[in-house]
């Protein structure tokens, strides 16, 4: 095949890969996309040296930077975050209110704790819609106590 023909099909090969990257960031297309796209840019201009030993040299040439920039372009974009989980021991002294009745004993009643919501049990019973705060906690479950007004 006419090489000129070959590097006019590598940079629509690359070119087709960056769009896929551009509509699905994170996929590292952007990497064979932008060596494709320069080697094909390459052939055209240089028709012989695409059939050469030069072709893997000037891959890996633009391969290694192109790597490193999208990693860390993408460093940049996401830094990474600490999950964000709640344990029952983290909400001790969270206030909430009680959205299904807590009874003694019992793991039944429920509490809404900022977005969340709690299985709960309390030392006494304590209706819907109370105020609450949390004295202890363990596993998917909270020990409450119904909150004083002054």
């Amino acid at each position: 095949m006419d090489p000129f023909t070959v590097a006019i099909v590598l940079i629509i090969i690359g070119a087709a890969l960056l769009i896929v990257e551009a509509f699905s960031p994170g996929a590292f297309m952007v990497i064979p996309g932008t060596v494709l796209v320069i080697l094909g840019l390459v052939g055209a201009a240089f028709p012989d040296i695409l059939y050469s030993w030069w072709s893997p040299v000037i891959a890996l040439v633009v391969a290694v930077p192109v790597t490193l920039l999208t990693v860390k372009g993408y460093q940049r974009l996401a830094k990474p975050e600490p999950p964000t989980t709640t344990v029952a021991s983290s909400l001790v002294g969270r206030e909430g209110t009680v959205i299904v009745s807590t009874e003694t004993g019992s793991m039944k009643g429920k509490v809404k704790i900022g977005s969340d919501t709690w299985s709960a049990t309390s030392d006494e019973p304590i209706e819907a819609g109370a105020k609450v705060v949390v004295e202890n906690g363990e596993g998917v479950h909270v020990h409450v106590r119904r909150l004083r007004t002054r």
